[in-house]
């Protein structure tokens, strides 16, 4: 019995860091799923995962393990802390790709630092006052442990840890056959294997995509591409060339979500100016943001370029040096002057790198404007929008220009500055504080039109306005619902709330009224083609307004076609009117698995360039 007990002692670090470890995945695991969830299930691939860590730990010297374990609960703990933080904004799990692009939270450290809480330090406890603590009881009758039976020890535990992962990886690549490979959905893979073996999954296919982006495409894959990519592209009839040789004024605005629209607080309209905007414009009343890890640069890369957003990480990073068929670039090509406009630095998403390869003949940033105000994370959209009417009237018509606004970006803080709008019992809440910083932005944009129509710039142009993403984040949940004079809001409730609006407005208002046709902002470029004549060549989204269905695809698998719905984090169905849960069907299967495709073509024509080598065989 001494002598088990001297065993005890001596791996008492071993013992307490897979105690302590798996304490914390599991409890951590509890906060990033909202829905269904199971201790018992979740239990032994986490256990397994720290088991792993735990084995390798003993082929080291007693000082050295003890150092490498240490080690090991910090880099997992920093995990948990950075994926509850990111989760609580994105709806995901953080992965090597964001990490590399994480300097990009320098600029918004506001929001990162709301989004984090007190709380989660909570997970760092057992580093800062258990683990120092052990060595002194390491010691205490500890005996010498021969080397037969460290590896003894070592292959059982790998042996223990190896069958019980196998067995989770199989079960969950038997239910959803591609996601361990493309990790399409990180959420659904924390809740089944816990946060250390979603990690390590991350670490390998991280690993493995850079490999395989200096591995050719198989053929069979290349040829399989190109005939999605000829076969969606579609023959226009209505409003076909309708703006044909018109300028292009697309704005996209920060954070404006659906909900907004002809909605009010306290008897007053939260965007008075958008609401008239709809109705002498086409209104998507349908249209849902399409974003992933990028963020707001997602929303810019679809709209542009009609190609899904990287499956982790930002695009505008990731694929920086390919070659695109992009709007600017298409527009350029027959004769059109191209700007893009934002009153934030040029280097902030890496914009004035990708402005470039997209096509972009002028990029006006943050030093080509005079930042006489500011609001929020920089130049006041009333300065920004003001100063742009000038800057798009010196282009040489006809032109494209981009815009992208800025002062209703989260965390909405900038309260003093957006103006007296009564939001009532919401005052001092995060929707309150939003309420009111797209309440000023729509103000800024109602200055805007105004502003474009005295100088003659809306007779000659169409303009397109569309949110890039949403404002509220899922753990506001319950401040969102009270406002729609709900109780609570069920899963798909939550997801036809995460729409966008999405307007084209036409010179003379000759083309007005509502479309609730289902689309998203992939669809924003081929329906531009259409408008203007232009070559609609290797577009993954399709035409608004001659495509009999619509459909829109999620970075995460989930799709949403007005009838149905999939979720792909639950793997759940949903009738789009009955809002009831329903069973896979073969047709269901083979929609899952459309979508599935078109993702997995988007990421094979930006890992591996291939709409450069496309271009060159057409030539």
């Amino acid at each position: 019995m001494e002598k088990i007990n001297s065993y005890i002692r001596t791996y008492l670090d071993v013992l307490l860091f897979v105690l302590l470890v798996v304490t914390k995945v599991l409890i951590y695991g509890r906060q990033m799923e909202t829905g269904y969830f199971s201790y018992f299930s979740l239990f032994p691939p986490v256990f397994a995962s720290v088991l792993l860590l735990a084995a390798i730990s003993l082929l080291l010297n007693s000082q050295r393990r003890v150092r490498f374990l240490y080690i090991c609960n910090i880099v997992i703990t920093i995990f948990i802390i950075a994926d509850l933080t990111y989760f609580r904004y994105f709806k995901d799990v953080i992965s090597i790709p964001v990490l590399i692009n994480g300097l990009q939270l320098g600029a918004v450290k506001s929001s990162v630092s709301n989004l984090m809480k007190f709380s989660d330090f909570l997970y760092a406890i057992d580093i800062i006052f258990i683990f120092p603590k052990i060595n002194k009881f390491r010691y205490i009758n500890r005996i010498e442990i021969p080397r037969s039976l460290k590896l003894s020890l070592f292959f059982i535990l790998m042996i223990i840890s190896s069958v019980i992962n196998i067995n989770s990886f199989y079960d969950l690549s038997k239910e959803q056959p591609r996601l361990l490979s493309t990790l399409y959905n990180k959420v659904y893979i924390v809740k089944n294997l816990g946060s250390v073996n979603y990690h390590y999954l991350d670490f390998y296919n991280s690993l493995y995509a850079s490999v395989s982006r200096r591995t050719p495409v198989s053929k069979e894959k290349e040829s399989e591409i190109k005939t999605f990519l000829q076969t969606n592209s579609q023959d226009t009839s209505s409003l076909k060339g309708i703006a044909k040789g018109k300028n292009l004024i697309m704005i996209q605005v920060e954070a404006l979500q659906g909900f907004v629209i002809n909605n009010k607080v306290e008897g007053q309209y939260i965007t008075p100016n958008l609401n008239k905007w709809a109705k002498s414009s086409v209104y998507f009343d349908n249209f849902y943001y399409q974003i992933a890890a990028g963020g707001t640069s997602d929303a810019e890369f679809m709209s542009n370029n009609s190609l899904y957003p990287a499956v982790s990480g930002a695009a505008y990073f990731l694929y920086c040096g390919n070659e695109f068929n992009s709007m600017p670039k298409n527009f350029r090509d027959l004769g059109y002057d191209t700007a893009a406009l934002h009153g934030y630095r040029e280097t902030f998403w890496n914009r004035n790198i990708i402005y470039k390869r997209f096509g972009f003949n002028n990029f006006y940033s943050e030093k080509n404007y005079d930042i006489d105000e500011t609001v929020g994370l920089g130049l006041s959209d009333r300065s920004f929008l003001s100063q742009s009417v000038d800057k798009i009237k010196e282009l040489n018509k006809p032109y494209y220009s981009f815009l992208i606004t800025l002062s209703s970006h989260f965390p909405y803080d900038d309260v003093d500055n957006y103006g007296n709008f009564d939001v009532g019992p919401y005052e001092g809440t995060l929707l309150g504080n939003y309420l009111k910083s797209i309440h000023y932005t729509d103000e800024q944009l109602g200055m805007f039109f105004d502003k474009l129509d005295k100088e003659g710039v809306l007779k000659d142009s169409v303009v397109v306005l569309y949110g890039d993403h949403y404002a509220i984040p899922k753990d506001h949940i319950s401040e969102l619902a009270k406002f729609l004079n709900k109780d609570s809001l069920s899963d798909l409730q939550w997801i036809k709330l995460q729409k966008v609006p999405m307007m084209i407005h036409f010179p003379d208002e000759s083309n007005k009224g509502v479309n609730s046709i289902c689309g998203g902002q992939m669809d924003i470029y081929p329906t531009i083609c259409s408008l203007f004549d232009i070559p609609n060549n290797n577009l993954m989204g399709k035409d608004l307004f001659n495509s009999k269905e619509g459909n829109v695809i999620f970075r995460d698998g989930s799709f949403i076609d007005g009838k149905y719905y999939y979720m792909a984090q639950t793997n759940t169905y949903f009738d789009m009117v009955t809002e009831e849960k329903i069973n896979e069907n073969e047709d269901l299967k083979n929609r899952k698995e459309n979508a599935l495709n078109q993702l997995e073509y988007s990421d094979e024509i930006l890992k591996h360039n291939l709409l450069k080598k496309f271009e060159s065989e057409n030539q």
